[in-house]
């Protein structure tokens, strides 16, 4: 705007001085903070303006020239469209609700609150920080300050009932306001100091610590506590103080329902949605900042369960980060989000870790910079340095760890993670890395809400998303999300049955009727099965992952349902960018490359998708292929979401088991980075697999040159030498030193007693767990299980030897 009204004048054009407003507890703030030395909360306002400015970079160095002058940038577009008014700080954000209550538009509203107070960041950040252009500007210092009384003055104060999104009075608008009185903290009266205070109060009492319930939990925890301890450090209170840093305790040890981590690495919110690369990088944040904030004070975050948090870093988020992505399965609403991505998730995140291990053991932070270095320097598609929208802060962290030039670049793990809590698997080899995505009673298979995610309802039914080492990394990055056919992501069986945006409802969070998901592991090779249900659907399914050294075979079968539509199995969903034309052979022929173009082969043997992966078909599939552009608008998902029109290419194989299907199936084998001569000469050696089983009963594999058996057992029954008399899920691997391991779950949690032979010649059992009650040895192997129900699915291993 062209000038400021002075404070003063514009607060007696609202109607007197805003500031008198409940000014009784000004008296109460001011003896607590009587009690302290007031140097020690002047010192943690200065380590919290470091945690929002950042530090130890040159304001003239790239990438911080680019941030802060773009920083610089979006604060003068705030300042000149800047309008103090009845209702609203900026024409474009009002925050005043003809009719306030909880509906979608009382949910608006709420926001454009938050938003103002993000926006006066914006420009407290651009008047604090060097080389923005904007550096100590009194006219921005003025906006900031009249911004913080108008906004208390309408609406963010103690004498207002919240309405719409309670996140935005308690989380988003507290901790904005907060971090913006820290920036400016030495310009600010008394007065303002104690009225800012006392809203924050009123919006985020200490009743939300009173149990760990609700939205007092994980990730939302963290935040609450985040908002009460700045509100502390900026009005001077001790007590509010400890008793928030008290409330972290329970964030801490690893839950066994409900939200929260899980002792496999699995991370629980909202009831049962996977959320890592959400709630979960929250969280962390959250952890992460406040334990740099308290280190060193008389209120240190020193829970006796902060190991187990920091153990996260390595056991629940490394193993869905691959070379500076984070997989979206774990990201739920976020990956609807216009402007954000699987990488740009993953950038903040890492520097989230870099900053956790500044409180962590030498060791600990020594792995996990060699870790984030690694995965920065293998980000080709985009590195976290070229992301404009990275803060200062987490550039400045990330530029710190790739200037160490003690610390040399972790190589990405040969490692399988089985994460039951969760109902996700990953699958991580040297060139490349997989994971499936699944539903169950306790997960659910998608979940919208806030308007976001309307068309993820295919995300838990079997989505198996993969990448390669330099290739594939921009496959879910570049619009995939507006534009892809949601009935078609890679590796699902869906009826084509159209269902409404939202299915399930407004954080309906369904879960299928479905108990048997998960399976088992020895750590590098792994077998997965899902009883797949479909949402809203009568499609049911038994589908099988065999995860191996250089490949997954997949298996399907019973795939059954009286929809009145056709069922689809995906093979693969590959996203071409705009201009993508990879070759496609099938069987030896490369076929038309033109966009548009379908096919149908009634017996493949084969297929390649050039530059992406080899596809084996061990029984022949009817395999269907479709190259096209589809377009669509990130609105079209998310209803804060832009509607520019967007297209995107596609290269669609899947296999249509056709109208109300009865008993269908399917086999394939994906080798993602295979060239096509190796895909070609995989499916001609007809040795190297054999499909034990392939039913509603059994599914099973046996790889000779690994030395592995592998069978899901939906029910009691027999495949190649492996039996049970139940549902379980076992794997074998037999090694080169005469011993073998044999891994067991039960995913359904449901056995109460098990027993699983293996027909194979065994000397003796050199190891089992408590769970196995008997044991058997010589011509076969007999194990004996005991009550397998409390264990949630997990593993169980015993090690022989062959005799």
């Amino acid at each position: 705007m062209a000038s400021f009204l002075r404070r003063r004048t514009f607060l007696q054009a609202t109607g007197g001085t805003a500031l008198t407003l409940g000014l009784a507890g000004v008296s109460a703030t001011a003896a607590a903070a009587e009690t302290v030395d007031a140097q020690e909360f002047a010192a943690l306002r200065a380590t919290w303006r470091d945690l929002v400015l950042g530090t130890g970079f040159s304001p003239t160095a790239e990438p911080f020239r680019t941030l802060l002058a773009d920083l610089g940038a979006s604060a003068r577009g705030h300042l000149s469209a800047m309008a103090p008014a009845d209702g609203s700080l900026w024409p474009d954000a009002v925050w005043r609700d003809p009719e306030p209550d909880t509906d979608a538009e009382s949910y608006g509203f709420s926001a454009m609150m938050n938003e103002s107070y993000n926006r006066l960041g914006t420009l407290a950040q651009a008047w604090a920080q060097p080389g923005t252009g904007l550096t100590g500007d009194p006219a921005v210092l003025e906006a900031v300050l009249t911004g913080l009384d108008h906004v208390y003055a309408q609406v963010y104060n103690e004498g207002t009932n919240r309405y719409g999104n309670w996140w935005n009075w308690q989380i988003g608008g507290a901790q904005a306001l907060m971090d913006t009185c820290v920036v400016v903290h030495e310009h600010l009266t008394d007065e303002q100091i104690a009225a800012y205070c006392r809203a924050v109060d009123h919006f985020v009492p200490d009743a939300v610590f009173d149990s760990y319930t609700g939205t007092s939990t994980g990730a939302n925890r963290v935040d609450l506590c985040r908002s009460v301890i700045l509100r502390s450090v900026v009005g001077e209170n001790p007590d509010r103080l400890a008793r928030a840093v008290a409330a972290l305790n329970p964030v801490f040890p690893y839950v066994t329902g409900g939200d929260g981590f899980y002792a496999d690495g699995s991370f629980i919110q909202h009831r049962n949605v996977p959320y890592i690369g959400g709630y979960g990088s929250v969280l962390h944040d959250g952890v992460g900042r406040l334990m740099a904030l308290l280190r060193g004070s008389r209120w240190p975050v020193d829970s006796p369960d902060a190991q187990l948090f920091l153990d996260t870093v390595e056991g629940a988020i490394a193993p869905f980060v691959h070379n500076g992505l984070i997989m979206d399965n774990v990201s739920s609403r976020g990956i609807s989000r216009a402007g954000t991505s699987d990488h740009t998730r993953a950038h903040a995140l890492m520097a989230t870790i870099v900053l956790i291990g500044q409180g962590a053991s030498p060791e600990e932070n020594a792995r996990w910079r060699a870790m984030v270095k690694g995965w920065m320097r293998r980000d080709t598609y985009f590195p976290p340095l070229k992301n404009p929208k990275l803060s200062l802060v987490r550039a400045a962290l990330l530029q710190s760890v790739l200037d160490d030039t003690s610390v040399a670049p972790a190589a990405e793990p040969v490692r399988h993670g089985l994460f039951h809590h969760m109902d996700r698997v990953t699958h991580r080899r040297r060139g490349w890395c997989a994971s499936v995505s699944m539903a169950s009673r306790r997960i659910a298979h998608y979940e919208y809400g806030n308007g976001e995610h309307a068309r993820g309802y295919h995300t838990g039914a079997g989505w198996l998303s993969w990448w390669g080492d330099d290739y594939g990394l921009d496959q879910y990055a570049d619009a995939y999300w507006p534009t892809v056919d949601p009935y078609r992501l890679p590796g699902i069986t869906a009826s084509r049955k159209p269902l409404a945006d939202g299915e399930g409802g407004n954080w309906g969070q369904p879960m299928p009727d479905a108990a048997w998901v998960g399976g088992t592991t020895d750590g590098e090779f792994g077998t997965t099965g899902q009883h797949l249900v479909g949402l809203s659907s009568t499609m049911n399914a038994r589908k099988s992952w065999f995860w191996l050294d250089d490949s997954v075979v997949c298996l399907g079968a019973g795939i059954t349902s009286a929809d009145g539509y056709a069922v689809e199995t995906t093979v693969d969903n590959r996203a071409l960018g705009t201009t993508g034309a990879p070759a496609l052979t099938v069987d030896g022929r490369v076929q038309p490359d033109g966009q548009g173009w379908r096919g149908t082969f009634e017996e493949a043997g084969w297929a390649h998708i050039a530059g992406h992966a080899g596809y084996v078909f061990p029984r022949r599939l009817k395999l269907s292929a479709v190259r096209e552009e589809r377009t669509g608008a990130w609105r079209d998902i998310n209803t804060g979401g832009p509607t520019t029109p967007l297209t995107r290419r596609y290269l669609t194989l899947c296999t249509d088991h056709g109208i109300d299907p009865a008993d269908a199936g399917y086999a394939y084998v994906l080798m993602p980075g295979a060239s096509a001569r190796s895909t070609a000469q995989r499916a001609a050696d007809k040795g190297w697999l054999r499909i034990l089983a392939n039913t509603g009963s059994q599914q099973g594999v046996r790889v000779a040159r690994l030395g592995l058996t592998a069978v899901n057992f939906w029910t009691a029954g027999t495949a190649g030498p492996l039996s049970s008399d139940g549902p379980a899920s076992v794997l074998v691997r037999e090694h080169r030193d005469g011993t073998a391991t044999v891994v067991v779950s039960d995913p359904a949690r449901q056995a109460t007693s098990l027993e699983i032979t293996w027909n194979k010649r065994v000397a003796a059992v050199l190891s089992k767990p408590a769970t196995v009650t008997a044991t058997t040895a010589g011509a076969a192997l007999k194990l004996t299980f005991g009550d397998l129900t409390g264990l949630a699915g997990a593993p169980q291993k015993i090690r022989v030897r062959l005799g």
